[in-house]
């Protein structure tokens, strides 16, 4: 499943309400954070990351890494932060796209 231009848009708008829950250091992506943000997509659908400046990968290359890790809908890397999507069935009230 690919993301529309209009369904990225509307992630967009629910993410700047959204907490960044983790950051990417210098140690760049993990299996730890792997599994956290897999847990946090189970949980929330939606989940905002900010990479540090000290991270050997740029905002755009963490995104496209780890999204293809946690087979997740990258939706933006904006400055330091980035946004991905994924489905989850455990969710109560899922994000209407």
């Amino acid at each position: 499943m690919y993301l529309t231009s209009k369904q990225r848009a509307t992630l967009k708008s629910v993410a700047g309400k959204c907490e960044v829950l983790f950051q990417i250091g210098k140690g760049g992506i993990n299996d730890n954070l792997v599994k956290a943000a897999s847990d946090a997509l189970n949980a929330r659908e939606l989940i905002k990351l900010s990479v540090l400046k000290s991270c050997p990968l740029s905002p755009s290359e963490a995104l496209s890494e780890l999204a293809g890790k946690l087979s997740a809908q990258p939706v933006c890397a904006i400055g330091s932060r980035i946004v991905m999507y994924r489905y989850s069935e455990n969710v109560a009230e899922h994000i209407r796209l």
